[in-house]
């Protein structure tokens, strides 16, 4: 049992503040554009390159991406009666492979880059989510061993496939996830990470948990070896009520002085224990040994907390998972119109060859609508190139 990852997962704030009129002025046709398309369309702005999504969304008119890093970008018309005319979302990728202090630095530069003037006092923090990621072989999840306050809510998930999630005494489904607590206030979660990095293909974890056990000289996972890769991960979420009416967090200040104990209180209030037979009294059982390691955790200095992965093999992960996902498809497609077309299995090899010279003469054919889908297809996938 090791921690293979600690660090931030999500971030959430607003600024005081509303974009100036010229970036308005740029962005209302552009996203005029993408709902025309019905699909985000590439822009630039001052030094700084988004995807546009065509729809805005809960009051914000515009809602930009910056590329494989997940950070989104919502901004409200400019209204002087509306001061809190921006929000920002900091998702995974860019928090585990830069770490906090680079996500900070890298908001003040693209609103500086765009135009947008303000202060430290105009930051309200709205939410702050703190991982660990525990390699734990043998580990199985029994949500009866949570040690709660009797008013906080749980919720567990249980999964009910028959081949690797059966029991060892044989009853269907293995709990994956358990959920102490409510949003806007704190949650504490456990859940199986590896399952939900290969269930929803977020391929980056394996490089970031790998680069970190290569850090400490130790090999790396392998994906399909499922107990000897088994991941779960201890996630506390600080909502805006916890941060604001318990701790007062609203500011950086704040945040960089009262976080650690945002993180130290909820694994002390909340706990997975080792249930004792011989005593009734839940209080008194001791906690689980990954509640021990997440514990020791909470105790550093998370706000530099990152992995030791080169943050340009976010690019190449997402790449190659992209020219993977589209060779099936190219594969799948051309295996249809086979069958469509009545070739036999023994000339199919064949028939894939020729498909080649088809498409080269369908490009001739058209080389302007070519030309401008290949443009197109740049622009979509101009943040993996």
């Amino acid at each position: 049992m090791r921690i293979i990852h600690q660090g931030f997962d999500r971030l959430e704030l607003s600024i005081e503040a509303n974009i100036p009129p010229e970036l308005f002025a740029y962005l209302d046709p552009e996203r005029e554009k993408a709902e025309e398309a019905r699909a985000p369309v590439p822009i630039s702005y001052g030094g700084v390159e988004f995807d546009l999504a065509p729809n805005g969304i809960q009051g914000y008119r515009f809602q930009l991406r910056g590329g494989p890093m997940e950070v989104l970008w919502f901004f409200k018309k400019p209204n002087a009666r509306d001061p809190w005319g921006i929000r920002i979302i900091v998702g995974s990728t860019l928090l585990a492979t830069q770490g906090l202090g680079y996500a900070r630095a890298y908001i003040d530069k693209t609103l500086e880059r765009l135009g947008v003037r303000f202060g430290a006092h105009q930051v309200s923090i709205g939410r702050a989510d703190f991982c660990v990621d525990v390699l734990v072989p043998e580990f199985e999840l029994v949500p009866e061993n949570f040690v709660i306050h009797s008013h906080t809510n749980r919720a567990d998930y249980l999964t009910s496939k028959e081949d690797e999630d059966r029991r060892s005494n044989g009853k269907s489904g293995r709990f994956t996830s358990v959920t102490v607590g409510k949003s806007p206030g704190r949650q504490v979660i456990i859940y199986d990470k590896r399952r939900e990095v290969i269930d929803k293909r977020k391929l980056i974890w394996w490089d970031i948990w790998n680069a970190n056990l290569e850090h400490d000289g130790l090999p790396p996972l392998d994906p399909e070896d499922r107990p000897a890769s088994q991941v779960w991960r201890i996630e506390i979420r600080a909502g805006k009520d916890l941060l604001k009416d318990r701790w007062k967090i609203r500011q950086w200040a704040e945040f960089d002085a009262l976080f650690g104990d945002v993180v130290a209180e909820a694994v002390q209030k909340i706990r997975y224990c080792e249930p004792d037979p011989t005593d009734s009294n839940r209080a008194r059982w001791p906690n689980h040994p990954i509640w021990e390691l997440v514990s020791d955790a909470s105790q550093g200095d998370l706000n530099e907390m990152r992995s030791f992965v080169d943050p340009q093999k976010v690019k190449h992960v997402h790449r190659e998972d992209h020219i993977r996902l589209i060779m099936a498809l190219l594969s799948g497609n051309a295996t249809t119109l086979a069958a469509l077309e009545g070739v036999p299995e023994a000339r199919l090899a064949d028939h894939m060859a020729g498909l080649g010279l088809r498409l080269k003469e369908a490009v001739r054919a058209d080389s302007e609508r070519s030309a401008n889908k290949l443009e197109e297809a740049k622009g979509r996938y101009r943040f993996v190139e």
